[in-house]
């Protein structure tokens, strides 16, 4: 199991670095936000193309809890990758201003995943790096990010792995305790917490999402049916929006004698 994993980590670290060496960028920026995805991620991004080269940003807000960014910056202090603090409390007020602004729980959270992401491309832009996700695989097949957000980014390391796996990995490479330890939480509200909002554990959308996949996407317990009903529900964040150019060309292909 350990050299089967060790194996893996490896490929991760070899598919950043090769489009790091393509994409002809100076570096990488990712959002840390004190989080495991993140830190697995920022770490993956350190031993792929060296910590001097990684860019770790934590954008908190007047409801994030300051633990959050002391673990995050104690995490970079490990990693040896540099480390910046940029609160978007003052961006958050300048959208309150909009008329009509309404400050409910989802459209704040979701204001304030893109107001993120806007920060982190910035820099991408200025510094000529490349963004690097922090997504996994339970919560990129449920849907829960935000569509030009959390789920926006030029590499994707943990697409592939489960929320156990990432914990999995994090233990090897090192992460601190206080980072495993925590409850994961998007930190969007004040006491947010993933599963609570989920309203499943991580256990059960792991064990679910790998036996739908094994069954060819077929329900077979309750619990199971929940998770595809979410799985469907969102399958518009994991595909391209459409457009009028491939509707034409795919109603041009199917017309007798074109």
């Amino acid at each position: 199991m350990a050299a089967e994993l060790g194996c893996r980590l490896g490929q991760i670290e070899q598919m950043i670095r090769y489009a790091y060496w393509n994409s002809g960028c100076k570096g990488i920026v990712i959002g840390v936000s004190g989080g495991v995805d993140s830190a697995v991620a920022a770490a993956f991004c350190c031993r792929a193309i060296g910590p001097d080269k990684v860019l770790g940003l934590s954008l908190p807000s007047a409801i994030s809890n300051p633990e959050d960014c002391k673990d995050a910056a104690t995490l970079c202090a490990r990693l040896g990758m540099e480390h910046r603090i940029i609160s978007i409390e003052p961006m958050l007020e300048g959208f309150r201003t909009m008329p009509g602004y309404t400050g409910s729980r989802y459209l704040t959270g979701n204001l304030m995943a893109r107001t993120r992401m806007a920060v982190v491309y910035y820099y991408a832009n200025n510094d000529h790096r490349l963004v690097c996700g922090t997504s996994n695989r339970s919560e990129y097949m449920l849907g829960y990010c935000t569509k030009f957000g959390d789920n926006a980014a030029d590499i994707q390391p943990l697409l592939h792995l489960y929320k156990d796996d990432v914990y999995e990995a994090a233990r090897e490479i090192g992460i601190p305790d206080p980072i495993l330890k925590k409850a994961p939480s998007a930190g969007l509200w004040e006491g947010q917490s993933d599963e609570k909002e989920i309203g499943l554990s991580y256990a059960e959308i792991n064990a679910s999402l790998r036996a739908l996949e094994r069954q060819e996407w077929k329900a077979a317990t309750p619990t199971e049916e929940k998770v595809l009903a979410l799985v469907k529900k969102s399958e518009h964040k994991r595909l391209s929006a459409p457009n009028l150019l491939a509707a034409l060309e795919k109603c041009r292909d199917t017309v007798p004698g074109n």
